[in-house]
Formats: C-alpha cells, structure tokens, sequence
C-alpha cells in the first residue's frame, strides 16, 4: 500500500506540473526548440516555475515509490499521471469527461490493474552484470537520440510527439538508474552512491529530458505530447526492471497475455484521454502559424541564394 500511494502520489503531482509547464511553454520563442536557451526563456515565467516545482517533488515520490517496491510494479502507477492532468485542464477548459473520457480512464485503470495482477512483479532476481546493464541503457538512449534525429525532419506538431517519446523513453531509463542508486545506497552508503555513474546520468538524463519535454510542449498541444510520453516511460522501465535489475514477472502463456493485454489497455487508454477535448489546444493554431512562417522564410533564403 505504501507503494500504491507514493506511485500515485507522484503520478498527481507531475500530471499537475506538466499540465501548468506546457501552458507556459507555450509563450516561450519558437527560436528557443531543443535548445537549453528554452529553459532559461521559460525560469523567468512564475506558472512554469511552479510546474517544475510539482514535477520535481513527483520525481521525489516516485524515487521514493521506486525504493520500496520493484520498478515493473511502479512505472505503471505513473501512468494515471494523465488522469490529473485531464481533470485539471477540464477544470481550466470547462470540458466535461464524457464517454471517450471515462472511457480512457477505465481503460488505463484496468490495463494497470490487469497487468500488475497477471504479472505479479517480484524482485529476488540476480541483477543483471555490467555488460548487459551498458547493452539495455543504449539500447533505450539510442532509440530516443534515433526518434529526436527523425523529430527534426518532421513538421512541428509531429515533431511533438517524437520528442515527447524519446523523453518519456529516456525518464524510464532514469527510473531505472535511480533504482539500481538505491541499491549502491543500501548496500555502500553515499559513497558508493557518488563514485557510481548511475548518479551522474541521472542527472544528465533529467535535463536533457526536461530539454525534450519543454520543446514538445512548446511545438504543439498537450494532447500531442503527454500520451507518448505517459506511454512510453513505463515501456522502458519496465524493460530496465527485467534488463538489469533483476525484477520478475510471471512468463507463462496465461500471465504473459494478460500482461500483453494490460500493456495494450494502457497505451490505448493514454492515447483516448490524450485526444480528449479537455486537454488544452490553443497553441496549434499558432503552432501551424509558426510552421508556415519558418517555411516561408526558408524559401525566400533559398530564392536568394
């Protein structure tokens, strides 16, 4: 229970942040996408501010929930994240949930519960060794370095989208990271946890996600970004808890296809409350504006040259 309550704690908080972070993102200079520039632009908006401040003290909850449970058991609580984040922009909006809204409600609800109970996570797994730790952590940062590289060619409002993927891909990755620091804590106190590399990526990996978070609020509507990235971070977690960390799930056929149908339950859930008219589209108009004057100015560059 102690685990239940600190996963959805943190899941409140940090759909709440991302719901006030892309409102004031969406003011910051479209010169500023993918840059670091981005984050100084938007520290100097107080209603930003305080989304960061909620993410955060999420990210503290959910490091918490991390440390007294197994990562397969956490990451899909944090799902329902999208939940808060749907009922405070149908507060704001004035949306009502209707039926595809608690439609997706009940489905994320029920591809969490269903996956937890059919597979039962359990730690007692031999964490994996250092070459198979290396092999799962490139494999998950290169497949989000290959979805910003594709992101760039796209047009802003699909570019949203990737980016937020490849956030959501590298925040699972954190999840796991902060999971095995735990454990270097436990078993060698703060020493062992500041002359590990898992410390330091940590970090890393938190600002060039919060770098590819704010850009993807910044180039479209929430209803582009927050799904994939809802949906994608406990599909990588949960490949960190199996990859390296030793976590177990029930594998045969009955539980691995109530599992499949659990994962399916999710991501559709996530993606119809994404859709749903209360999560905020103002900016998309000015979204295709910008597009349209970016490509205008790119062709009368090209006229010149």
């Amino acid at each position: 229970m102690t685990v239940f309550f600190l996963g959805v704690g943190a899941a409140c908080l940090l759909g709440l942040g991302f719901v006030l972070q892309q409102h004031a993102a969406q003011r910051a200079p479209k010169a500023d996408l993918l840059s670091f520039r981005l984050l100084l632009d938007l520290m100097r908006q107080r209603e930003w501010l305080f989304g960061l401040t909620f993410m955060v003290v999420g990210q503290l909850l959910s490091a918490a929930a991390l440390s007294a449970g197994r990562l397969s058991l956490v990451e899909p609580l944090l799902t329902t994240n999208l939940v808060f984040a749907m009922l405070l922009a149908r507060w704001t909006s004035g949306e009502k949930l209707g039926r595809s809204g608690w439609g997706g409600v009940l489905l994320l609800a029920a591809g969490v519960s269903t996956f937890i109970l059919a597979g039962q996570p359990t730690g007692g797994g031999r964490p994996a060794g250092e070459l198979q730790h290396w092999l799962v952590v490139g494999i998950v940062a290169g497949l989000a370095l290959l979805l910003v590289s594709g992101a760039r060619r796209m047009p802003l409002v699909r570019e949203a989208t990737l980016l937020a993927t490849a956030a959501g891909l590298l925040y699972g990755l954190q999840d796991g990271l902060t999971r095995t620091t735990g454990l270097r804590f436990d078993a060698g106190g703060l020493g062992s946890v500041l002359t590990s590399w898992q410390t330091y990526a940590i970090v890393a990996i938190g600002i060039i996600g919060l770098v590819l978070v704010q850009s993807a609020f910044e180039s479209a509507p929430l209803k582009m970004s927050l799904p994939a990235l809802t949906a994608a971070q406990p599909l990588a977690g949960i490949v960190c808890g199996v990859g390296f960390l030793g976590d177990r799930l029930n594998v045969n056929a009955g539980a691995l296809a109530w599992e499949s149908v659990g994962l399916v339950c999710i991501v559709v859930g996530v993606v119809v409350i994404g859709r749903h008219p209360a999560l905020p589209d103002t900016c998309i108009e000015e979204t295709v504006r910008a597009a349209q004057e970016e490509a205008a100015v790119h062709g009368s560059t090209a006229l010149r040259h």
